[in-house]
């Protein structure tokens, strides 16, 4: 049985439809929140299960807003192609934490990555699709804690 928690989100999501699929991915793989940074978002079609009747979504104003609502000794994980990232396969996903996913165009900014307690990379030299993307970590942590890693 897993301890701890997970949240998963977006940062300035830019396609609405990437949401509804992450909701959806997050409801079936076990987080216990998802949410959006400066941009507000509505029902989507790509969530095909209803998952908000699952799993709440939070909406913050600008990361300022998210980063002082960070749940009390919860670290916040980034995902993204940055020299500093740690390979996924290499990560050890913290009991407590935040996961935090980049626009589809630009990503999460500099200063965001600075304020990242770790930053993980998804294999490939360019970046995936941001629902894609949050569905593979989700998964990886699934299967690393149901591997007991």
């Amino acid at each position: 049985m897993e301890s701890g928690y997970f949240g998963i989100g977006i940062f300035e999501p830019k396609n609405e439809t990437n949401m509804g699929t992450l909701w959806r991915s997050a409801s079936i793989l076990g987080a216990t929140f998802i949410f959006t940074i400066g941009k507000r978002y509505k029902k989507q079609s790509t969530d095909t299960n209803k998952s908000w009747k699952e799993i709440p979504l939070f909406h913050y104003t600008d990361f300022e807003d998210f980063y002082v609502h960070l749940p009390y000794s919860c670290q916040l994980v980034g995902v993204e192609l940055d020299a500093r990232s740690v390979p996924v396969e290499q990560f050890a996903h913290p009991d407590r934490c935040v996961y935090l996913l980049g626009a589809e165009d630009h990503g999460l900014t500099n200063a965001v990555r600075d304020r990242c307690h770790h930053l993980v990379q998804l294999p490939g030299a360019t970046s995936l699709n941001v629902a894609s993307a949050g569905s593979i970590m989700l998964y990886d942590r699934h299967l690393k804690n149901s591997l007991g890693k």
